[in-house]
């Protein structure tokens, strides 16, 4: 992602750390099957959201994926020189559900690849696989065998799961494509995304914090009933004051970049195909911690209209089947 802001003045930004995994990585026959394991998955959760999607949920559904989307613009800097970013897999799940929560995923993962050039587009189903339904499936797990005894901590143990699950699964793909051995890369993968999953737990658990003294009726491990009031209105806003603060994202490399780095596969990356809004910097504009701000906004608004708007076409959809 775009470098930031070093303490105390706006800089300009550092090489930018990717944050999903690049065409050139994997090799053909892994992405044929994550793409496969990834439509599949998808055309699940979307007769299972179809069916439990309340009249008020779509809104719920845009705020989340805004949200996720812009706090996966801030990389936050853990040990070695690395860094990390919300994945939000399992702030969407206690929130919506596990259906719910791998469409947001795989609308704020699609957007990332096709309009910022994060992520590969070959490479996109295996991104979906990893962090928009596996992700999901493991939290909702988690919290379904944790929440008895405490939701903070199911929530906080199931966003580290998350991220790490996610990391096993990339070191997988990585060993069979024959990019690099398996014992080789997983260790290092789950060294640095087990730190990483750390600051997962915490943001997660923070964000359901607020939530719960805010709006308490949201935290239920099912489709929420979203109030009909300026909750969805107020979430679009924190999701926008949270693009602002884009800029201040560390600029050292993520897990994933940092390990091939590391581990002499970085170059296999390819470039993007075109560019729209590349490295989250929108063209034209000279300052980079504007064009970075500019970038979180616009993708922002993107997102939120995107996943409601899928929310709304998903629920007409169902309005005149209920009727006959």
């Amino acid at each position: 992602m775009y470098g930031g802001i070093l303490s105390g003045a706006l800089a300009p930004a550092l090489k930018p750390a990717a944050m999903h995994i690049p065409d050139g990585f994997l090799s053909l026959p892994v992405l044929i099957v994550c793409w496969a394991f990834s439509v599949l998955a998808i055309g699940v959760a979307l007769r299972r959201t179809n069916a439990q999607l309340g009249e008020r949920q779509a809104p719920l559904m845009g705020v989340l994926a805004a949200f996720i989307f812009a706090g996966q613009m801030i990389n936050f800097q853990v040990a070695g020189g690395t860094s990390g970013h919300l994945i939000g897999a399992a702030l969407a799940t206690v929130l919506l559900g596990p259906w719910a929560a791998m469409l947001i995923m795989t609308a704020v993962v699609a957007v990332q690849a096709l309009f910022f050039q994060d992520g590969g587009l070959i490479a996109l189903g295996a991104n979906i696989l990893f962090m928009a339904v596996a992700a999901p499936l493991v939290s909702y797990w988690i919290v379904q065998l944790l929440q008895r005894f405490n939701r903070w901590l199911a929530a906080g143990v199931a966003a580290w799961a998350s991220v790490v699950v996610a990391a096993l699964g990339v070191s997988v793909a990585l060993a069979l494509s024959g990019t690099v051995a398996l014992g080789i890369v997983l260790p290092a993968m789950l060294a640095v995304h087990a730190l990483i999953g750390i600051g997962e737990a915490l943001i997660t658990a923070g964000a359901l914090a607020f939530i719960a003294a805010s709006r308490p009726d949201l935290l239920a491990l099912r489709p929420a009933a979203a109030a009909a009031d300026r909750w969805p209105l107020a979430g679009l806003a924190i999701a926008l004051f949270v693009a602002l603060l884009s800029p201040l994202a560390s600029s050292a490399p993520d897990g994933l970049e940092r390990v091939a780095e590391d581990l002499g596969f970085g170059e296999r990356a390819l470039g993007p195909f075109y560019a729209i809004i590349p490295d989250y910097a929108f063209p034209g504009i000279a300052a980079p911690a504007l064009a970075t701000i500019v970038a979180g906004v616009v993708g922002t608004l993107l997102i939120f209209a995107a996943t409601w708007m899928l929310a709304r076409y998903m629920q007409r959809r169902r309005q005149p089947a209920e009727t006959h």
